[in-house]
């Protein structure tokens, strides 16, 4: 292994062993708490521009396949393990978490406390960082950070979206027959905003009984306005992604647009703070985000469930003036789900479809194909 040389914006200075991709990358740090699913995690479209830093202690026992890709590649800069283990074994598993780095030119850094580094960011929060192996010197390190633009500067949308429409074809995981089930057809179809989506989200929405299509994020709404008023599609989802949402203007002039027509609509991560910010309530940024499986919510039963979490940004308290809050994050009290009033429009922060993570929200689903319109 060679080595890896790691500057961050606070001043700390690293070094470490590199089991990934070779070069230089430059990101926003984060960590992750969940246990297992590293390979959904790192294929999460919501990863771009940042650094993975895993609280799991192992990584890499069961290796990586292709079934369990969350898109077509790894979108993160890098990842940060403690331990790296390059021998796998599951039989399902086809090649090594570094191969799976390699070919996407994600960095891969292990032999590190990922305790310190994942306290310094609970602590002093997420933060810009470099990594190399090819440059070793504190000062040029530091220098090549502070030029270049931080992660909210820089729209990954452009960068994870289709780049054409296509059908999704493909419901749930299927562990008898250890495929995914074909979609069957359906009178209900839908319109999925993709703005980064996580694969597990398209099968699940499949699996709710909804035919799928998805489209890029430089949609223009007066579009899905007639196309919903022409009786082709019933409903609109907005997908999960990465980065500042308040720097997705024109997405934002074209959700508004469908905000006022009377479509029904479902959101995700991104897509719920994008529907906040079209309502006139912006986005805020999490000291360190949430980023596990393990994140408890109550939802407006007073049920408590075990949440998968992605996300730096939160929507505002003062949007209970025009939404009902459905859902409360019971970490830190923020707001993980709301239905806006007098429209058919809801939206959840945390992943309902829990690739990787627990299926308690997968409900919600079920919830929004009951007010798609039929065909």
């Amino acid at each position: 292994m060679e080595k890896v040389y790691i500057y961050l914006e606070n001043g700390i200075y690293l070094e470490a062993k590199s089991f990934g991709a070779s070069g230089t990358s430059i990101g926003e740090i984060v960590f992750n708490t969940s246990m297992s699913g590293y390979q959904e995690i790192i294929t999460d479209p919501s990863y771009a521009g940042q650094f993975i830093t895993f609280t799991a202690p192992e990584i890499g026992n069961v290796g990586v396949n292709d079934d369990d890709n969350e898109s077509s590649k790894a979108w993160c800069k890098g990842v940060f393990v403690r331990n790296y283990n390059e021998v796998y074994s599951n039989f399902r598993g086809e090649k090594s978490l570094s191969d799976l780095l390699k070919e996407h030119k994600v960095l891969g850094i292990c032999d590190i406390d990922t305790r310190f580094l994942t306290k310094t960011i609970r602590d002093q929060g997420a933060m810009m960082m470099i990594a190399s192996t090819e440059i070793s010197s504190k000062d040029e390190l530091k220098k090549i950070l502070e030029s270049t633009p931080r992660i909210e500067q820089i729209n990954y949308i452009e960068q994870v979206s289709t780049k054409e429409s296509y059908v999704h074809k493909y419901g749930a995981w299927n562990m008898k027959t250890l495929s995914y089930n074909k979609a069957v057809m359906s009178d209900k179809k839908i319109v999925v905003i993709d703005f980064g989506v996580k694969r597990n989200i398209l099968n699940e929405l499949v699996e709710a009984g909804l035919e799928v299509e998805v489209i890029p994020s430089d949609f223009q709404a007066d579009d899905l306005i007639k196309r919903f008023e022409d009786g082709q599609i019933g409903g609109i989802f907005l997908s999960n992604g990465p980065g500042d949402p308040l720097t997705l203007t024109n997405e934002k002039e074209q959700v508004e647009k469908l905000t006022k027509a009377n479509i029904p609509i479902f959101a995700i991560c991104l897509g719920h703070q994008m529907l906040s910010i079209a309502h006139g309530y912006d986005t805020f940024k999490l000291p360190f985000g949430q980023h596990g499986g393990n994140h408890p919510v109550a939802n407006e039963n007073k049920i408590v469930e075990i949440t998968a979490q992605n996300h730096n940004y939160n929507v505002p308290d003062d949007i209970e003036k025009i939404a009902s809050i459905t859902h409360k994050n019971l970490f830190d009290n923020t707001i993980e789900g709301v239905k806006y009033n007098n429209k058919q429009i809801f939206s959840v922060q945390h992943h309902p479809e829990a690739s990787p993570g627990p299926h308690e929200s997968k409900y919600i689903f079920d919830e929004f194909a009951k007010i798609v319109k039929p065909n």
